[in-house]
């Protein structure tokens, strides 16, 4: 009795991620705000809306493509994390720093920002109909909606995996009142909008790039389990069978939503719509003009949750690692959730929300998100070649790796024509963190820094109520 008492009240992070939790974390960290902003950008960097599907599609495959190549990466490599981890334990700390470092200046924040200003957006539409909502309040509804989120996830780990198993199912309610009504149309015979679909001269091959940055932003989520490892029940049972199931579920939803929306909007509809599933419901179904935004709204909320509840263990595994402040290791000793690590974005968030535009946010953090998932899964074929010996429960064939690591590289390589601005900003954010890794981790600090660093990590510690956690749990 009294070592059941002891191991209740040990500090650690525990496995309650189960195979239903990791397909609804995928589930709702995919399907968020993604198809109902990004189908402006695909369209608009595509050209028309045949090449779009053909976009949409591909994205989905290169999706499960490296879904797949993460299933073996996270049967392979035991701890959590997701593509710190892995380039740490396949390509070396110089690397997996510069990700960090890119992860929590850049990537990170912007895709909460463009997340938040969506669930803003769409939660105020009905209130402000037919006209777009005043751009100050987007942003303090998009804000509150952020602390919210930040706050559950700061309170409990199973009350946020909760919320992500109901907000699941309220995502694919979205798409399903998006999807019936286009499809009825469809079968009535409105085809008029894929006339001359496939427009060649409308075509930029050099805008492909952010086409496809805005179509995988839509799909960005197939990864989080990776981040969450060491919380899985059965990890190398249910991390490769929730992201097949998942991505192809996705992939469906996806096509199907898009093929409604370009049946019910034109293309200038869609193009001049700063909120399209709101646009596409005053057209097809006038009846839940107020249901749909609210339904999109807790979608991205989801989106929120499930990003927040995923990052922090990258913090926390990074500060284990002795890549970032130790505090981030720790763990409230009532509450079991990692709080230091949970709270530490909030300002970044908050001052790209208060000065950021969606569609600059998204170019912006994609280079480096690309970039690193490609380095990523680059390190599979690494692990692989220094590794035959290792025996891994689940693994991809060599070409998908290959594939996979070639597309996302040659993406990041000709981002750089594409938007020249946003992507150099993003390329300085990595280069600047070079600086830093040789001064402050690969270097050493004096002493009498070294003593002030540790005495306000104490006091931190104490006001946050915080504890190594005491066992490992890979």
């Amino acid at each position: 009795m009294g070592k059941d008492k002891k191991k209740e009240e040990a500090v650690f992070l525990r496995k309650k991620i189960t195979l239903v939790r990791a397909f609804s974390l995928l589930i709702g960290s995919m399907v968020g705000s993604g198809i109902f902003i990004s189908p402006k950008g695909v369209l608009k960097n595509s050209g028309s809306v045949g090449f779009s599907l053909v976009v949409w599609f591909a994205c989905g495959l290169l999706s499960m493509f490296g879904a797949l190549c993460y299933a073996e990466l996270g049967t392979r490599i035991t701890k959590s994390g997701g593509h710190y981890i892995y380039i740490l334990e396949t390509l070396g700390p110089l690397p997996s720093f510069l990700f960090l470092w890119a992860e929590f200046f850049a990537i990170r924040p912007a895709n909460s920002a463009v997340v938040s200003l969506a669930f803003g957006r769409y939660i105020l539409e009905p209130f402000f109909a037919p006209c777009a909502a005043p751009v100050p309040a987007v942003k303090l509804v998009s804000l509150l909606g952020y602390y919210t989120v930040l706050t559950l996830n700061s309170w409990s780990v199973t009350w946020s995996a909760r919320l992500q198993t109901a907000l699941s199912i309220v995502k694919l309610l979205a798409l399903a009142l998006i999807i019936v009504p286009g499809m009825m149309l469809l079968a009535q015979g409105h085809t008029e909008n894929f006339q001359g679909a496939f427009d060649r001269q409308s075509l930029a091959l050099d805008k492909l790039p952010l086409a496809f940055y805005a179509g995988m932003f839509a799909y960005s989520g197939w990864f989080q389990t990776s981040f969450v490892r060491e919380e899985l029940v059965r990890p190398e049972r249910n991390i490769p069978l929730a992201v097949i199931v998942s991505v192809i579920t996705v992939i469906v939803g996806y096509m199907l939503t898009n093929i409604s929306y370009y049946t019910v909007l034109g293309t200038q509809d869609v193009l001049a719509s700063p909120a399209v599933a709101v646009s596409f419901v005053q057209r097809a179904f006038k009846s839940l003009i107020s249901v749909v935004p609210v339904l999109v709204a807790l979608s991205c909320f989801g989106t929120m949750n499930g990003g927040i509840f995923t990052f922090s263990r990258t913090l926390f595994v990074a500060s284990r690692e002795g890549q970032w402040p130790p505090l981030f290791s720790m763990i409230h000793i009532r509450r079991h959730t990692p709080l230091p690590a949970v709270m530490l974005m909030f300002p970044l968030v908050t001052a790209m929300v208060c000065i950021g535009d969606i569609y600059h946010l998204m170019n912006f953090f994609s280079f480096s998100r690309w970039l690193f998932i490609g380095l990523a899964t680059l390190g599979l074929i690494v692990h692989r070649h220094r590794h035959p010996e290792l025996h891994s429960p689940f693994k991809v064939p060599l070409f998908i790796p290959i594939s996979f690591t070639i597309i996302c590289l040659f993406t990041v390589a000709m981002s750089f024509y594409s938007d020249p601005v946003n992507i150099s900003i993003g390329c300085t954010m990595v280069l600047s963190g070079f600086p830093v890794y040789y001064l402050i981790i690969h270097g050493q600090m004096s002493s009498r820094c070294r003593r002030s660093f540790y005495y306000l990590t104490h006091k931190l510690q104490l006001l946050l109520e915080v504890v190594q956690q005491e066992i490992k749990t890979y």
